[in-house]
């Protein structure tokens, strides 16, 4: 029934009058609202979706909030969803789409009469894309009046189903077109909101990764943050996946997409870049230069990705970024064989004009301040019989009027890329000029360079100027080279120097062709020349020397030229200026304050200022001075170098000062500037001598800090062979009880032995052997121990006058160490004569004891007990005489051991004398070197108060001081009494010690 009232509402043709569009949308709007059944709501929504874009206005104004509402409720059907998704599409979509010709639609949607359509009056294409535009805008505002609409849009990608998600998709792409800062701030704060976008480029069905794509495109522009969240979003590995995929360069659109969102990723956006090139990505980009031999038939979606593929590389390597970041990406390219590459692509042929042109930018920058990569391309040579360097090569195409405007301009790119802080390439290609070097048989660079400079082609002339100009950037040696080129103008003349040559085509043009009245090329020759004798008094000498050019140069500036000529004048100006600003006064005609004098005449000082103000009031000075690439809309327009941007800069003000000062002033300047390089270089002096002080300090320090170590090894060495004397006068102690207790049972067995057998003489008489023979030992020993008692004697006298000369010394603290060491010896050698003195004592007792024995009466021994048998007595005996072996044998190890530990003792006292000594005198030599650095701060002190006050007569003339040279000066001050508090408080320290 429903469907019934459905088709007579919409399909069924009434007898009266037919509804109008909107009248029938805002019907459909009421069933979508109010309908119960779910097919009800589903058919309805599907009608708006095929009259959406006949009639936006109406359906996005009348239909949106229904349209969000079924998004928001009717979740478990996607197909309701797909047509509502649709629907949104259509209403904020500004592209031109061709309608598809859909069935179901075609049956659902009502028909509309021709009276309900617009009426309007037709406009032209642009108001028509306009109005389309501003109506894309008003509803996205009003699908984006609650963020939470994009939030629900987010959810809804992450249905799998194709006809929820594939709309979905082209929405939020829409979205973003048209209000793309609100949607990625809304899409920043939502949670896992980027990672759920990521997630399409994983989905299998590449409708869907494609259009993923063109989502993130837009989602990554001119957002860092939604950038860096991408990148680690493991876009990178992604993205270079599905261009390998893809095919690489011979791939189609799809690879073009990946190329333009790695581009969005990298683009001003280091951390990425430092990430991309972490990540090894880089080296993956080789791959795609690998062009075969045969380069016919390029399609153009080949030339777009691989133009793209070049501006990535760039995009790693722009000037732009930071020079740590741009030199690691250079030397990355390098090293995986990627900028060799692309010289492969610069010498091919077959290689489409553009694609040649970008690969030509994209090596310059590759090379651009990199030495090893600057000296790769110097050796790349072309595919050539005979073959040439890819430098002329390239020279030849820029000299060229033949030749694109584009592709001359990205040869001078090149060709400045190489010279950029390449002093060895400058004097390579100086070298060429120079008539020692000049092959006859060969073309080199500096021909090619002198024959563009003197062509009849303006642009050429520029371009060699410029590329000439480059060769002298900053280098003063080759700028004094260059003055030895000598040209050969024409039969039977002697020959001209280079610059003298310059010279004539600006002050003679109107007699050689009128070249020099071509503003490009008399611009081009005014740049090389003010490069050319900047900072080179020799150069103005030689320019000088000409007596035509200072006339010319004010001739120029005094008059009074049309628009076109003003840039000539500044520029001549700038000359003239230079020539005052760095003169030596070498010529007594042009010194600084004649040619000065002759300004104030001709021309005045104010309007050569004002003539000098052209070059950066010109509006091509501000474009050139943006960024290094030459890049100019037409070749009228190249007139400035960037390079050149920066001297204008730089001399201007100087200039302008240097023309303002009077003679007396020039003359107080020039009295203070000699006086001040005078003190400067009797401070580098003495800092340098007070370096070479401070090294030698250092040094000694070192050398105390080393006898120090030796002193506590040899400590360590006197304590152990305490231990050791301490062992052995333990193990004598034990060897003296043994010995009393043998003399004693000794004495008990022969005197039972003799009491037994009084008949048995000859064993007595080997007793009394033997007790002699103890004797004979014990006097030995006695005569050792007082042999080592003279031997602690000397000892202690050299302990002694060891503790005197260390009382003597400087008194540190390593002294008092040493002190207390030798003071602890030598009560410790007293301790141990003690020891042996109570040994002799005991010694003479047993050797009482022995001779008492030896001279017991023989009736005595004759009336001891008959019962011991002689056998026993006969056992004893022999036990005794291996004990008393054993003794003798232990008692030599010991005289032995003693022996050496009084020598090492001895060596250790004379060491200790010998540090000490050596101490003293590194002391002194320390005082010695602090008196003298003491001397030398005070005259620098001198110095530096002489320097304050020339600064301070400098100020009272006017002049201004740089801020920064004060400041190092006052740290260099500061840091010397630093030196000299912190010497002065080692004194006082080792003093107190």
């Amino acid at each position: 029934m429903t469907m019934n009232f459905f088709r007579g509402v919409m399909g069924g043709q009434p007898a009266g009058p037919q509804p109008t569009g909107a009248e029938t949308i805002h019907k459909l709007c009421d069933r979508v609202a109010s309908s119960t059944l779910l097919e009800d709501r589903r058919d309805a929504v599907r009608a708006l979706k095929s009259l959406s874009k006949k009639y936006r206005l109406e359906v996005g104004t009348q239909a949106m909030d229904h349209l969000v509402h079924i998004l928001q409720t009717d979740r478990s059907d996607s197909e309701i969803l797909g047509y509502a998704l649709d629907t949104l599409y259509n209403i904020i979509c500004n592209d031109e789409e061709e309608e598809q010709d859909e069935s179901e639609d075609m049956a659902v949607a009502p028909p509309i009469p021709v009276s309900g359509k617009h009426k309007n009056v037709p406009v032209s294409d642009e108001n028509a894309q306009k109005q389309d535009e501003d109506l894309g805008v008003l509803f996205t505002d009003k699908f984006l009046g609650d963020s939470e609409n994009v939030t629900l849009l987010l959810t809804l990608l992450e249905e799998f189903d194709f006809h929820v998600r594939w709309p979905g998709v082209k929405l939020l792409t829409a979205l973003l077109k048209n209000q793309c800062n609100q949607v990625q701030g809304v899409i920043l704060v939502s949670p896992m909101g980027v990672s759920r976008l990521m997630d399409l480029l994983a989905d299998s069905r590449e409708v869907i990764r494609n259009d993923g794509l063109l989502l993130l495109q837009q989602l990554t522009k001119g957002n860092a943050a939604i950038q860096k969240i991408v990148a680690f979003e493991n876009a990178f590995e992604r993205l270079l996946d599905i261009i390998t995929e893809e095919g690489s360069s011979d791939g189609g659109i799809v690879v073009e997409d990946c190329l333009l969102l790695l581009v969005n990723l990298l683009k001003n956006n280091s951390s990425n870049q430092n990430f991309f090139k972490e990540g090894s990505y880089i080296q993956r980009m080789k791959p795609w230069f690998e062009v075969g031999d045969d380069n016919s038939g390029w399609s153009a979606q080949k030339v777009t990705n691989l133009h793209l593929m070049l501006q990535l590389v760039r995009v790693m390597v722009s000037p732009v970024n930071s020079p740590g970041a741009t030199s690691s990406c250079q030397k990355s390219m390098y090293q995986c064989g990627l900028l060799q590459q692309l010289c492969t692509i610069l010498m091919a042929t077959g290689v489409p004009a553009d694609i040649l042109t970008e690969t030509i930018n994209t090596v310059s920058e590759v090379i651009r301040g990199s030495q090893i990569n600057q000296d790769y391309f110097a050796s790349v040579n072309a595919p050539s019989n005979p073959p040439r360097p890819a430098i002329v090569v390239l020279l030849m195409s820029m000299v060229n009027e033949r030749q694109p405007f584009v592709l001359r301009c990205a040869v001078l790119y090149c060709f400045q890329c190489f010279l950029y802080k390449n002093q060895k390439g400058q004097g390579e290609i100086v070298a060429t000029l120079l008539p020692s070097t000049i092959d006859a048989n060969s073309i080199s660079a500096g021909q090619l360079l002198c024959g563009g400079l003197f062509s009849a082609d303006s642009l050429s002339n520029w371009c060699a100027a410029v590329a000439l100009a480059h060769a002298l950037q900053d280098n003063l040696t080759q700028k004094e080279q260059l003055l030895r080129v000598q040209l050969a103008t024409s039969l039977g003349k002697p020959p001209v120097s280079l610059l003298q040559q310059c010279t004539n085509i600006l002050s003679q043009g109107d007699k050689i062709n009128r070249r020099g009245s071509k503003v490009q090329t008399r611009v081009g020759l005014l740049m090389l020349l003010c490069t050319w004798i900047s900072n080179c008094p020799i150069a103005v000498t030689h320019f000088l020397h000409n007596q035509e050019n200072v006339p010319f140069l004010t001739g120029q500036i005094s008059e009074n030229l049309g628009e076109d000529e003003r840039l000539v004048q500044g520029l001549c100006a700038l000359l003239l200026g230079i020539c005052i600003y760095y003169n030596d006064n070498s010529l007594e005609n042009y010194t600084k304050e004649k040619l000065k004098q002759l300004i104030e005449k001709r021309i005045g000082k104010e309007n050569f200022v004002e003539k000098l103000g052209f070059v950066t009031k010109h509006e091509l000075y501000s474009r050139a001075a943006q960024k290094p690439q030459p890049v100019f809309p037409s070749p009228e327009q190249m007139l400035f170098d960037h390079e050149f941007t920066k001297l204008v800069k730089e001399l201007e003000g100087v200039i302008t000062k240097a023309v303002h000062k009077t003679s007396e002033e020039e003359k107080k300047e020039e009295e203070v500037k000699k006086t001040l390089e005078q003190h400067d270089s009797i401070v580098i002096q003495y800092k340098d001598l007070i370096r070479d002080q401070d090294t030698q300090i250092q040094e000694l320090r070192e050398q105390v800090s080393t006898l120090s170590l030796n002193s506590e090894q040899m400590q360590n060495q006197i304590t152990q062979q305490q231990s050791q004397i301490q062992q052995h006068k333990d193990q004598y102690n034990i060897l003296k009880l043994k010995l009393g207790k043998d003399s004693q049972g000794l004495s008990s067995s022969q005197g039972e032995g003799a009491h037994v057998n009084g008949l048995h003489s000859e064993e007595l008489s080997q007793l009394r052997e033997e007790v002699e023979e103890l004797r004979r030992q014990h006097t030995l020993q006695h005569t050792q121990l007082s042999d080592k008692d003279s031997l602690i004697n000397t000892l202690r006298c050299g302990a002694a006058a060891a503790a005197q000369t260390a009382e003597g010394g400087a008194g540190g603290s390593d002294n008092t160490e040493l002190l207390g060491e030798v003071e602890s010896l030598r009560s410790r050698v007293q301790a141990q004569c003690a020891e042996i003195s109570q040994l002799q004592t005991e010694r003479l007792e047993l050797i009482r004891r022995a001779e008492a024995v030896s001279s017991a009466p023989a009736s005595s021994r004759e009336s001891s007990a008959d019962t011991v048998p002689v056998s026993e007595l006969e056992s004893r005996l022999a036990a005794q005489t291996t004990e008393a072996e054993r003794l003798k044998e232990e008692c030599r190890g010991l005289r032995e051991g003693h022996a050496g530990l009084e020598q090492q003792l001895a060596s250790a006292q004379s060491t200790v004398a010998i540090e000490q000594t050596e101490k003293t005198k590194l002391q002194q030599e320390v005082q010695e070197s602090k008196k003298e650095q003491d001397d030398l701060l005070m005259l620098l002190a001198d110095q530096d108060q002489k320097i304050l006050n020339l600064k301070q007569r400098l100020r009272d003339l006017g002049e201004t001081i740089d801020e920064d040279e004060d400041e190092l000066d006052a740290r260099d001050h500061f840091g010397e009494d630093d030196d000299d508090d912190d010497d002065e408080e080692e004194e006082d320290e080792e003093n107190n010690d």
